[in-house]
């Protein structure tokens, strides 16, 4: 983003799914971050950011100014026409995760309060996040998706951290992997099912090491199976990328998906990322790999899985 005059980070998405943490991830790394800026003053904003010496800008706007964020997209495209570098990020958690935190923070949803009659003017939980979801379906459709549900607060900075790296004017390739066990990706593109190929955790030698290791990347090399999925993988998304590029893609996240996230899943993220960094700016998240207890997105320590 070093060639645009000013660079802009948005970030939009689901209350309770970690926009606080991705704002601090911007702090820490230089960037001039405001919270809950009013979209009606985002233009008058910026305008004044321009001629201050920092050119690095994070914003952060949620559902409380939903009746603005319409006017947010026409808005970034008169931005980008004056040569500010824009990226768009939308954090999102599933129904349950978003359950389960406010349940453990004790505070209400923003929506939680109706224009009704008194008596009957609070919302039910699930009903306001859905309410929510309906709300910034808009926005959601024109960010680049980062599902916080299956990741601890530092997996998320360092995501942010990543993604705010890559060039603006480029597509950027994420590959990501996954366990199935704890569900498939909801910011995933594309998602691919490797749990037919061997599995190195029946071998004992090779249990507790992940598809990073050696060991491991050796066993699975030698399979054919493994060689003609990463091959049929790499063929389709040669085959694409071009429209997707025409389809003014930001991002693609292609996820892969295995039984546990430790072998197969992170030897083929590994393998695809290395074939495609030489032609397109590509990224790599293993979503089950270093998961020791942290801070949660409440700021309190955390032992859940």
């Amino acid at each position: 983003m070093a060639e645009h005059k000013l660079e802009l980070v948005l970030i939009t998405g689901m209350s309770g799914s970690g926009k606080s943490v991705a704002l601090h991830a911007l702090e820490d790394a230089g960037y001039y971050c405001v919270d809950n800026l009013p979209p009606a003053l985002l233009m008058q904003f910026i305008a004044l950011q321009q001629g201050e010496a920092h050119g690095r800008v994070a914003i952060a706007m949620d559902v409380r100014s939903a009746k603005g964020l319409p006017l947010v997209p026409g808005d970034l495209d008169t931005l980008r026409a004056q040569g500010i570098g824009i990226k768009s990020l939308f954090l999102d958690a599933n129904t349950e995760t978003l359950v389960r935190r406010y349940s453990e923070t004790r505070r209400k949803h923003p929506l939680s309060q109706t224009d009704t009659q008194p008596g009957d003017d609070r919302r039910a939980l699930t009903d306001a996040i859905e309410l929510e979801r309906s709300l910034l379906a808009d926005m959601r459709a024109q960010s680049h998706v980062i599902d916080s549900s299956m990741i601890r607060s530092a997996q998320l900075q360092a995501h942010v951290k990543s993604l705010i790296t890559a060039p603006v004017a480029q597509l950027t390739l994420v590959f990501q992997s996954f366990s199935y066990k704890r569900g498939v990706p909801s910011d995933a593109d594309f998602v691919f099912d490797v749990r037919m190929l061997p599995n190195p955790h029946y071998e004992a030698k090779l249990r507790v090491l992940t598809g990073r290791d050696a060991p491991v990347a050796e066993f699975l090399r030698a399979q054919p199976e493994v060689a003609l999925m990463q091959g049929q993988i790499s063929n389709f998304l040669d085959g694409w990328m071009g429209a997707l590029v025409l389809d003014h893609r930001s991002y693609v996240t292609v996820a892969i998906g295995c039984t546990g996230g430790q072998h197969r899943s992170v030897y083929l993220v590994e393998q695809l990322a290395a074939h495609f960094a030489p032609h397109w700016v590509t990224l790599k998240r293993h979503r089950e790999l270093q998961r020791e207890p942290e801070l949660d997105f409440s700021g309190q320590a955390s032992s859940a899985p």
